[in-house]
């Protein structure tokens, strides 16, 4: 998109100033268009950095959100299967509990 657009610009301002060099109109008058084309195009680059600007803004806003919301999902997972880690290791350790009863009776 940027890429489109400084060729939209770059393609106005050759279109523009070869219609106004070969234009058959007095040096001030050409000097005057040049003047008034060179603020438009200032204006329209200032226009277009800003829109650039803010589209860059809004993508490193999303890809914050995105982040903060893949980490949660990457919590949430993690603690299920600590929750399951531990279930089981309960498990083994009631296990484990039962086989040392048995030994201290014996």
């Amino acid at each position: 998109m940027i890429q489109f657009k400084g060729a939209l610009v770059l393609g106005a301002l050759i279109g523009t100033g070869i219609g106004i060099l070969i234009a058959p109109e007095k040096g001030s008058d050409t000097r005057d268009k040049l003047k008034k084309e060179g603020n438009d195009v200032k204006d329209q680059l200032v226009s277009d950095f800003k829109e650039v600007k803010e589209d860059v803004s809004k993508a490193a806003k999303s890809g914050k959100e995105k982040f903060k919301e893949e980490a949660h999902d990457f919590k949430v997972k993690a603690s299920v299967q600590a929750e399951k880690a531990i279930t089981f290791l309960e498990k083994q350790l009631a296990h484990l509990k039962e086989k040392n009863k048995t030994w201290q009776t014996s």
